[in-house]
Formats: structure tokens, C-alpha cells, sequence
């Protein structure tokens, strides 16, 4: 089979064209083709008025040997790739001990399927409820007020994703095509088979709850075992024969002990109290830098206008997303930051995430469907360890957690104690006056917010930053600083604060049997990474349990 790239085509192309432009590339005639597969498909939207769909295809040819000679030169037409998932080992009949999974997010549950798949039956811990229970207690925050510390946005069975947009795509290096893997998987489990091809396939939540729970089947089918409510809430460390530090087992919150050997830590970004106890027991933990902002609020057809222009609404296009990013050179406080959009939802809602009282944080969230009134996005600034250092006068790794809880504690004061998120218009924002009155855009955030004056919401070289790059923003989409577009606070948990770091055979660097894994360890950024995450933390496990040994290649 062989893989055609960057084949052109316009939007509203005829499906044979697709089969022409195979044959007009290759010069062969029609009987030479014998089947054809889009493998992806993007658009160029640089031309709005002339927007092009962009083919990778899969085609198999009666002589493909004879046309791959005669395009030896051409950069586009080669040998199609081997995506097909092939398990690196296989359990043993009698195991010693069972893998754990500490977390059932993308990472947790990539990780613990991969490990039934091959045999090795892994016990999950899971510190939140199932997702349809979950689901429930989500919506008392949204709709009550009533906050679940273990049980919301950030803890429960599918992970911080399974409220958010559902994007599967990222930028990681992915050799082993892991990220495939993970694809097939969801397709399998339900996923729109769109998700296979299209350049930046996403699900949406109420689709990610079904699938989910037939994922989390095939797992106990298979030998698996969730355990919903089960927060671990301390690791047991013993020092081997070697002088090295060996994971032995798990406490969990009732008290009760779980043996093992091999644990994989697949914690989301949120698991703060878990970071704590890991660095009270010496496992290496560094600070690692993340991003801190607001949400915005624009129509939703303000962004398919300024994206696609006439061509705004086809079907192909759906709702349109963006991608910004500005380096501030003004004199002001946030000179030389970097500011960007993160995490941005086409027709989605601004969602409050926190997962501690007292507190708020916002993120997105899309349907499939994406057809919300408003598209909403972080608008961050990058930090680093230096810029919260102060906030743990200890020294401590876990300073960001500190400068987090501070600004969410703040906001929550902001907003007026109620769990309402503090918001200003765009136009307010960047003219440094408080807001008395929405305009035509109505926050979509719930339970509510309350309008006033966002410069006290973030440390001044972020407010700064923010200034700046919104109408900068507004030069490469025009109408991005809207006056009455909505700013809501604050965005806080983009990533981890935190690394968990591992040496070369994924394990923990000075505690062997330790795994971390996924975003929460500093690893990950998203569903699709974070399920690769998993899937190779899996391998490593599996590959060492097989050979009989706590550390592969020891």
C-alpha cells in the first residue's frame, strides 16, 4: 500500500474527483487503481474565499513496486505506514503480584487497558465515581452550588477530558503510533469513525461518557478491576538489597493496604493532596513551568466569519477554532512574556472546574455537535518556577499548587463567595474599568458571574501580558477584541505545576515499581497524549513484570 500526500482538493469536490486526483497524480489509468483510503484529512483556510481540502491517501495499485521507482523523487508518494498496534509481551500464567493503576483519566485508562489486553489483569484505583454518577455531581456545582471534593470536572472515572472538548489530536513525537492505538480504541468504543482521518478530531463529552464505560467493560471482561472511591493516600517504600528504594504497596483512605510491585501513577493535574504525600515520602518531584489566564467568550460566528469568511458554515468546516499566540514588547509588567490561546472550544461553554471548596477555576467544554452560541478559549501567560517560588517560603517543588490555590481562593472571593466566577467585558478589560452591564455576548459559565474588574485576579505581569496580546490578537482574527466579548476567572490548572520525574525505564528516578504517567506527572497535555502516555507506561510494566524483575534492563 502506498500513502499519497498534500493532494488538493476544493471544498465542494465530487467524491470521484478524489479517485481522479489519485489517477492524475500517479499518470496511470483508472483499472491500475484497485482501492483508495483517506488516511487524513485538513483544510487550508489561508484564502477564505478558496479554501482546500487536503488529502493523505492509502491507495494499493497493480504495480505499486513499478511506481514507486518512477516517484522515487517525489516527497509525497511513498511506502503507507504500519499503524497496526502489536502487544509487546504477554502475561504469565501465574502472576506475582497485580499491576495497579492509580487514576482512571485517558492515561489510567489507556494504561490499564493495554495491561487486560495482554493478560495482566490490573486492579484501578480511582479516587471519584463512576461517570454517570460523576456526571450528576458535576452538574450540583453547575446548577446548585453544591461542590463534590471527590467527585467533579477534575476527579472521576474519565479524567478532567471527559469534560472538555474531546480533542484527540497533539504535537508529541509518536514513532511507535501509539496515537493510532488510541484512535482505534475509541472508534471501537463508540467514537464517530471521523475521528480516524480528520486532521483535529474530537468527540465531546456526552459522547465520551458512553464510550468510557464500554471501555471500562472490555477492561473487566478481560480480568481487570475498577474500584470506584478509592483514593490512595500513601505509597509504601522499603529499601532493597541494593540500597535502592522499592514500592511495595498502597494505603488507601479507609485504611486498608494493597500489595505491590508495580504502580502506575497516572494522576491528572488536580491530585494535590496525592502530589504532597508523594514528596513527604522522598519521591522525586521538580517544579516545571505552566500557564495561568482567563477564559474568552466571542459569537461563535464571529470566529467562522473571521476564519472562513464566505465559506463560514459548511458542514465540512463545522464551527471554527483558532490558534493565537503573542510576545509582548510593551513597558509594562509583562514584557517579554509569552501569551497564548489554549484549549479552545468551537461552540462549547465555559465550565467551573474547581475541585476544592472555596475555590474557582475555570475550563471548556464542547458537544460533538459544537453548535453553542459562543466559542471560548484560555488566554494564558507561560510561568515559571521563578515567578511562584515565593508563594512556599519552604522551598518546596510544590509552590505552584500555593500560587494556585491563591489566585482560585481569590476569585472565588471575586465572584462573591457563591461559586459565580468573576467576569469583565473585553473592551473594559483592556481599557482598566470595571464592568457594570453584558453586552450582546452572554457567559455561558454556570452557575453564574460576576461582572466587575479582573486586575486583581492575576499577578500584575499577567494582567499586563493579557492587555497586550488582546488586540494583537485582534490583527490575525478580526474581531477578537470585541468589545463586549466576556473575560471569566481564572485559569488556573492548564497542566501540572509539578514533574514526577522517571528515568529511562519509566520509572519513578529514585523509586523502582513507581510509574508516573500522564498529565498529572508532567508527561502529558491532553486525551490523545496522555492515552499514549499510558499505553507506553504499560509496555514498560508489562515488559518488566515478564521478565521477572522490578527495572527493565536491571
Amino acid at each position: 500500500m502506498l500513502r499519497l500526500t498534500d493532494i488538493k482538493l476544493p471544498l465542494e469536490h465530487t467524491e470521484p474527483a478524489l479517485r481522479q486526483a489519485v489517477l492524475d497524480k500517479l499518470a496511470i489509468a483508472d483499472a491500475e487503481l484497485l482501492s483508495l483510503q483517506v488516511a487524513k484529512r485538513s483544510y487550508d483556510a489561508r484564502k477564505r474565499g478558496a479554501i482546500m481540502l487536503i488529502y493523505a491517501l492509502d491507495v494499493t495499485l497493480r504495480d505499486e513496486t513499478a511506481i514507486l521507482a518512477r516517484c522515487k523523487d517525489d516527497a509525497h508518494v511513498g511506502v503507507a505506514p504500519d499503524t497496526r498496534y502489536r502487544m509487546v509481551a504477554q502475561a504469565p500464567a501465574q502472576l506475582p503480584l497485580r499491576p495497579l493503576v492509580i487514576g482512571f483519566g485517558p492515561c489510567g485508562l489507556f494504561a490499564a487497558l493495554v495491561l487486560a489486553q495482554m493478560g495482566f489483569r490490573p486492579i484501578v484505583l480511582e479516587r471519584g465515581r463512576a461517570v454517570r454518577e460523576r456526571t450528576r455531581d458535576t452538574w450540583d456545582l453547575w446548577r446548585k452550588r453544591i461542590l463534590h471534593p471527590e467527585s467533579n470536572v477534575q476527579f472521576g472515572e474519565g479524567g478532567a477530558g471527559t469534560f472538555s472538548d474531546g480533542k484527540l489530536y497533539s504535537q508529541i513525537r509518536d514513532p511507535q503510533h501509539h496515537g493510532r492505538k488510541v484512535l482505534v480504541e475509541f472508534a471501537k468504543a463508540g467514537a464517530p469513525e471521523e475521528i480516524l482521518y480528520v486532521a483535529k478530531p474530537h468527540i465531546g463529552t456526552f459522547r465520551l461518557v458512553s464510550m468510557i464505560e464500554n471501555m471500562r467493560k472490555e477492561i473487566e471482561a478481560l480480568g481487570g478491576e475498577i474500584r470506584f472511591g478509592q483514593r490512595v493516600d500513601d505509597i509504601h517504600i522499603e529499601t532493597a538489597a541494593d540500597g535502592q528504594r522499592q514500592l511495595r504497596g498502597v494505603t488507601l483512605a479507609d485504611g486498608s493496604e494493597i500489595r505491590a510491585d508495580h504502580v502506575v501513577l497516572a494522576l491528572g493535574h488536580s491530585a494535590r493532596d496525592t502530589f504532597d504525600m508523594l514528596y513527604r515520602r522522598g519521591v522525586f518531584v521538580e517544579a516545571k513551568p505552566f500557564s495561568i489566564g482567563f477564559r474568552v467568550e466571542h459569537p461563535q460566528s464571529l470566529i467562522d466569519q473571521a476564519r472562513f469568511g464566505p465559506q463560514a458554515g459548511h458542514p465540512i468546516l463545522g464551527a471554527a477554532d483558532y490558534r493565537l499566540v503573542h510576545h509582548c514588547k510593551g513597558n509594562h509588567a509583562g514584557r517579554g512574556r509569552s501569551v497564548y490561546s489554549f484549549c479552545m472550544c468551537p461552540g462549547g461553554t465555559v465550565v467551573a472546574a474547581t475541585s476544592e471548596p472555596g475555590r474557582v477555576v475555570t475550563n471548556g467544554m464542547s458537544q460533538y455537535s459544537r453548535n453553542e452560541r459562543n466559542a471560548n478559549a484560555a488566554i494564558v501567560v507561560g510561568i515559571e518556577p521563578a515567578d511562584f517560588a515565593a508563594f512556599d517560603a519552604s522551598g518546596s517543588p510544590l509552590a505552584g499548587i500555593a500560587l494556585q490555590r491563591a489566585l482560585e481562593s481569590h476569585a472565588y472571593a471575586l465572584g462573591g463567595e457563591n461559586y459565580n466566577a468573576p467576569a469583565q467585558l473585553v473592551g473594559d478589560f483592556i481599557a482598566g474599568r470595571a464592568s457594570k452591564e453584558l453586552g450582546q455576548v452572554v457567559p455561558s459559565f454556570q452557575p453564574g458571574v460576576s461582572l466587575g474588574n479582573l486586575d486583581s485576579a492575576l499577578p500584575d505581569y499577567a494582567v499586563a501580558a493579557i492587555r497586550e496580546a488582546l488586540p494583537a490578537f485582534a490583527k490575525q482574527l478580526r474581531g477578537f477584541d470585541q468589545h463586549d466579548a466576556v473575560l471569566t476567572g481564572v485559569e488556573t490548572r492548564t497542566s501540572s505545576p509539578i514533574r514526577i520525574k522517571r528515568d529511562d525505564s519509566l520509572q519513578s528516578l529514585n523509586t523502582r515499581g513507581l510509574y508516573p504517567a500522564g498529565e498529572g506527572a508532567g508527561y502529558a497535555g491532553g486525551i490523545l497524549s496522555a492515552g499514549v502516555d499510558g499505553i507506553r507506561v504499560a509496555e514498560a510494566v508489562a515488559l518488566s513484570i515478564s521478565a521477572g524483575r522490578t527495572r527493565a534492563g536491571s
